[in-house]
């Protein structure tokens, strides 16, 4: 480059001038210098190769030719130069022209040495020696010679290095645009894309920050390239020839051969860019679309998870209707979520449409999406239609149980007194012929053609249901028709007959006490409820009785312990023995529970009680008030009952109960009278409150009810809690049991934050919770095991956690039903989801309940200590005053 010999190009002993001889030769001059023969000879060879190597660039094969100008030099000068000519020109020497010496001595020693060198320099060097510049005319054109040489080309050396180094320079810059474009290029190609839609924008926006500092660069050069292509004379094409052009000097094509390919540089480059920017744009398009892909897919799959876990079938009206409740609540969540699936798959087919280059991808997850949203709304509305079929069922059932109870409770109202007349008892026939005409199309059921109506919602449960519905249909019409028959004989024998009694009592009757007495047994007023209002009245009554009761009606009630005089007693009896399974045999305790010790209760404590309200009957509900812990013994029985109806499952068809039955001469078996009986005290007492509201004791009396209804949901709670497994410790030592529940819940922790839009896109987990006293206990339900009546739940321990470090958030956004626990300064942190909103609040308040006593409890020991040590503080002072 003529940067690097920079020093020896501006000593000028040689130079390029442009010119050219007449077969093309370039033209070196070696102009009269005296210092050349002190120029190293390393200089002149480096000098002597750019200068030749400046036409080369254009021309493939370049011929040179030499004029030494040695007129004022010496032959011993002129002798030195030809020979470093000879040793070290690098081009093609076609010509070497000499001017000699001119002084007469000098030329005389040059002719003479020349004629004796001349053989030497000829095998090296085609010399020709000229006296005077007019020969030098001879060979080379005026116009091709500077004016020194007695030509007319103008030539500036300083100038002509400059320009040479500002076009190399501009050369040099060239190539390393084009070798920047070149790495970034191979850069985009090969530089892996992240998986991450942040880090893909920022990255394009690094890529086009980068192309456009590139872009900046080229514009640079190329307005240098152009202000240096300005500074030459640009050949005029019109004037001269081809051939004339040829021989300009080539400084003006290089530097617009460059700039050519600078522009085709940048050419390339943008083409590139733009596919790659297209490309990346695609990719980033492509990515969010699979995302928002993932996100509705998985979120139609958790709903789908949620639609499979909702059970399309119930075992009672509310319950049902509760689940299709759920079920709409989970339509309008698949109703929002086809909507955003169709605005994805929208956003596919844009894509698609614009040649993306994943089509045949984007296409298939289109297709996949819309057919998840198919099987969502498909599942919806199959089970929705499942649903809808098991209510009407459950409508159905309910509607003849109904009628069974109307039934029997038209039969247990009607005055036998009254009955004993022809006109009493035909009256009371008829009122028997309305019900059943208005009750036909209950009490005339078929059993075949229900069960052929809803054979696709009929479950091991529903068929059960149906059988026992029909058994007790099967009953009441027995029990009109058998009421039926007698009045009808009254009419026909026209005689008084016998009193009548309940159908079908199937004990005999104990020992009257004085409610029995007839004094008793027609007016309720006596009891202190208003006029007219019996059916008080007989609620007392029924309070009196056992709470083992039968099946078939409300009000027709068992008044002896026939389950533990005729089937429990019998498992004792020696003549029974032989019929008794093994499976029995000193098991009556896991049979019957702790029957004897409730039977005890009520006949020999209760029953005193109840029997001395008859004069004020406004001191019913103390009654229950002051034997509140006595009813706790119910807890047991309802705990048993699980091993109890396991154990009667595996031997009621046995002879030894048949013959039982035998005896007692009972339509129903022994399970029919084992049936928990908490719900029918709550049921006798709300129907008595019903009976009271203008009472004396009503504040009693509802006291009494709640009690009751703590009790029942006690034994419930009690129920699932012995179903806990996998707790290390004591659960007793927790306290008692509040609540329990399940809930859907999102868990987050402090090294580990979960963000709110974290928790609603992520599946939550469903938990059991158990509401101790001093701890939270969270539960994994499992999975019921066993078929029909068989199926029973466990709760397998996660976690629990201690109540004196638990804090409350009522309010969660995005959903009223949520509400967040936090543990020891929120260190933990879960979000709980409940069904309903009611059932949040009730959670709420039994929490912030032991959370408030827990401070009145802090409260209460700091005070302590504050007075113990003011005490200590005043003791301390009166010693030392």
């Amino acid at each position: 480059c003529a940067k690097d010999i920079s020093d020896d190009l501006m000593k000028e002993f040689a130079f390029l001038s442009g010119g050219r001889g007449k077969d093309k030769a370039w033209i070196i001059t070696l102009p009269d210098n005296a210092g050349f023969n002190q120029v190293p000879e390393e200089s002149v060879a480096r000098v002597l190769t750019y200068l030749t190597s400046v036409p080369s660039q254009h021309e493939s094969d370049t011929k040179f030719i030499l004029i030494l100008d040695r007129r004022l030099d010496t032959w011993t000068s002129v002798k030195t130069t030809l020979q470093k000519i000879a040793a070290s020109f690098p081009g093609n020497l076609h010509l070497v022209m000499v001017l000699r010496p001119t002084g007469f001595f000098q030329r005389t020693f040059t002719d003479i040495g020349f004629r004796f060198s001349q053989e030497d320099f000829l095998l090296k060097l085609p010399v020709v020696m000229l006296s005077s510049v007019s020969d030098l005319l001879t060979y080379i054109e005026e116009q091709q010679l500077t004016p020194e040489l007695g030509g007319t080309l103008e030539y500036c050396h300083s100038e002509w290095v400059i320009f040479r180094t500002a076009i190399e320079s501009f050369a040099l810059t060239v190539k390393d645009i084009a070798q920047m474009l070149q790495c970034f290029g191979t850069e985009l190609a090969e530089a892996e894309l992240p998986e991450d839609m942040f880090c893909i924008e920022r990255l394009l926006a690094l890529r086009t920050e980068r192309y456009l500092q590139l872009k900046e660069e080229i514009t640079a050069v190329t307005k240098e390239g152009k202000l240096l292509l300005s500074s030459f004379e640009e050949p005029d094409s019109g004037e001269c020839s081809q051939e004339q052009q040829q021989e300009r000097p080539g400084d003006w094509e290089t530097v617009n051969r460059l700039l050519g390919q600078l522009r085709e540089m940048e050419t390339a480059f943008d083409g590139f860019w733009e596919k790659h920017q297209l490309k990346m744009e695609q990719y980033l398009q492509l990515w969010k679309f699979e995302q928002s892909f993932q996100e509705v897919k998985s979120a139609i799959e958790f709903l789908m998870g949620q639609q499979a876990e909702l059970p399309d079938t119930g075992d009672s009206v509310p319950q049902v209707k509760q689940r299709l409740k759920e079920l709409e609540s989970l339509d309008g969540l698949a109703q929002e979520l086809i909507g955003k699936a169709q605005v994805v798959i929208l956003h596919g087919h844009q894509l698609a449409a614009n040649h993306h280059y994943a089509l045949n991808l984007i296409c298939q997850q289109c297709n996949e999406l819309r057919h998840h949203c198919d099987l969502l709304a498909e599942h919806g509305k199959r089970k929705q239609l499942h649903l809808q079929r098991t209510l009407e069922l459950h409508t159905r059932l309910q509607q003849a149980l109904q009628c069974c109870d109307e039934g029997a409770y038209l039969l247990a109202n009607q005055q036998m007194d009254k009955c004993q007349s022809k006109e009493g008892a035909q009256k009371a026939l008829q009122d028997i012929e309305r019900f059943l005409e208005s009750s036909s199309s209950y009490l005339n059921y078929d059993p075949q053609a229900l069960q052929d109506d809803f054979e696709s919602v009929l479950t091991p449960e529903l068929k059960c249901q149906l059988q026992a519905v029909q058994g007790k249909l099967d009953s009441v019409r027995s029990m009109f028709e058998s009421r039926q028959c007698c009045f009808r004989r009254l009419l026909d024998k026209h005689v008084r007959p016998v009193q009548l009694v309940a159908p079908r009592p199937e004990t005999p009757p104990r020992a009257k006490s004085p409610l029995f007495s007839p004094k008793h047994g027609k007016t309720s007023c006596t009891y202190g409820f208003p006029a007219g209002n019996s059916k008080a009245g007989d609620h007392i009554e029924s309070l009196f009785m056992s709470p083992f009761h039968l099946p078939l009606g409300r009000w027709q009630l068992s008044v002896s312990p026939f389950p533990l005089q005729g089937y429990r007693a019998e498992m004792d009896n020696p003549a029974m023995l032989i019929l008794l399974p093994p499976v029995l045999r000193n098991r009556k305790d896991v049979l019957f529970g702790n029957m004897p010790e409730i039977y005890d209760f009520h006949n020999k404590i209760f029953l005193h009680s109840l029997e001395s309200c008859l004069g004020a009957p406004e001191r019913v509900g103390c009654c229950f008030l002051d034997r509140r812990e006595d009813f706790q013994m119910y807890e047991k029985y309802c705990q048993n009952k699980p091993r109890s109806e396991s154990l009667w499952r595996q031997c009621s068809e046995s002879s030894f109960f048949q013959e039982c039955q035998r005896k007692l001469e009972h339509k129903l078996g022994l399970d029919s009278y084992l049936l928990k009986p908490v719900q029918f005290v709550v049921f006798q007492l709300e129907e008595l409150l019903k009976y009271s509201t203008s009472c004396d004791g009503v504040q009693e009396l509802q006291e009494a009810l709640v009690a009751m209804l703590d009790l029942l949901k006690s034994v419930n709670d009690s129920m699932h809690q012995i179903s806990i497994t996998g707790y290390d410790g004591d659960l007793s030592e927790l306290g008692k049991v509040l609540m329990q529940g399940s809930f859907s819940v999102w868990a987050g922790h402090r090294k580990g934050p979960t963000k709110m839009k974290d928790l609603a896109r992520f599946k939550p987990m469903q938990r059991h919770l158990f509401l101790y006293e001093k701890a939270l206990v969270f539960c994994k339900k499992r999975e019921e095991h066993g078929d029909g009546y068989d199926k029973t739940s466990s709760y397998s321990f996660k976690h629990f956690l201690k109540m004196n470090a638990v804090g409350i958030t009522e309010n969660v956004k995005g959903d009223h039903r949520k509400f967040e626990i936090w543990y020891s300064g929120r260190e933990e942190v879960y979000v709980v989801q409940a069904q309903t909103v009611d059932l949040k609040m009730a959670w709420l308040n039994e929490i912030r309940k032991i959370l408030f006593k827990q401070q009145e409890l802090i409260k209460g020991t700091f005070a302590q200590f504050l007075c113990g040590f003011h005490s200590a503080a005043e003791a301390f002072l009166l010693a030392h005053c």
